[in-house]
């Protein structure tokens, strides 16, 4: 005669709504202590926007005057118009430094384990890049309150406002950084690819000059600046700090954050991505 189970011997760990928040926020918190715990990681983001901001920016404002442009309603100095772009390259740099961390991670090990967990890889890699996003909003908003001291015009509400902007904005870089962790097997060989994914995407875009001075001296550069997703990126932060939406940057931001987002889920995938094919951290886990 059997007899039932008693209640306490109901299976543990079960993949319910619980245990993923449980996981996501474990995942948040660790990122976070990590950060905290990395000060000098925190002063260095803001080294590069600041130094653009107070040396660079001052040198410029005689020489290169900005027109009316949305969402501007009036003449701006170049240092004003640079903030948006400096405070997302802050994203930018984050976004490639966490994808540097998930290299790390898998070389020490704790990546492994973390892959080994009975949770899918898209909820272990949301985790992940949430607690990046997190990570670099709160830089980008140390940056625009010293900024704020160099008379950025930015309005009170504007700071709220840009919230989703850069919320956005961190997830699709973000999620190009995860992707790009995916093809990296040594950490030593990150350095370089980091080099040919941020400088481009920051120099060729409206972070630094408006594309319509791209365009008065090359129209084929012009439309790669067009095409180049930080672009959009910048453009949507930069309208969300003035009060504006812009709903081409706003689609293009989401498209390429979920283009590269799912690119990632299939990377670190053990049966099909591209780290079980070489023999990576992924396939061994599996």
């Amino acid at each position: 005669m059997t007899h039932p189970a008693p209640a306490s011997a109901a299976p543990r760990g079960r993949l319910d709504a619980t245990g993923y928040l449980i996981c996501f926020l474990g995942i948040v918190r660790r990122e976070l202590l990590r950060f905290f715990n990395q000060k000098e990681r925190f002063f260095s983001a803001l080294v590069r926007p600041l130094v653009w901001l107070f040396i660079f920016a001052a040198g410029f404002r005689n020489t290169l005057g900005l027109s009316i442009t949305p969402p501007y309603e009036t003449y701006v100095l170049y240092e004003v118009y640079v903030v948006p772009g400096l405070a997302t390259m802050i994203q930018l740099f984050n976004g490639m430094q966490s994808s540097l961390s998930m290299v790390y991670d898998r070389e020490v090990g704790s990546m492994r384990v973390l892959l080994t967990s009975p949770y899918p890889r898209w909820s272990l890699l949301l985790a992940k890049l949430a607690a990046g996003v997190a990570v670099s909003i709160i830089q980008a908003y140390v940056f625009l309150a010293i900024a704020a001291f160099w008379e950025t015009d930015i309005p009170p509400w504007g700071y709220l406002a840009a919230l989703p902007a850069f919320i956005a904005a961190g997830l699709m870089l973000g999620a190009i950084g995860l992707f790009l962790s995916s093809l990296v097997r040594q950490l030593e060989n990150f350095a370089s690819v980091m080099n040919f994914v941020i400088f481009p995407m920051f120099f060729a875009s409206s972070a630094l000059y408006p594309l319509w001075r791209v365009r008065e001296s090359s129209d084929a550069l012009y439309w790669i600046c067009q095409a180049n997703p930080f672009t959009h990126a910048v453009e949507l932060v930069r309208f969300a700090l003035y009060g504006a939406f812009n709903p081409v940057s706003c689609a293009v931001v989401l498209g390429t954050g979920i283009v590269f987002f799912a690119l990632a889920v299939i990377a670190y995938d053990p049966g099909r991505g591209l780290l079980a094919r070489r023999g990576g951290p992924a396939g061994e886990a599996a």
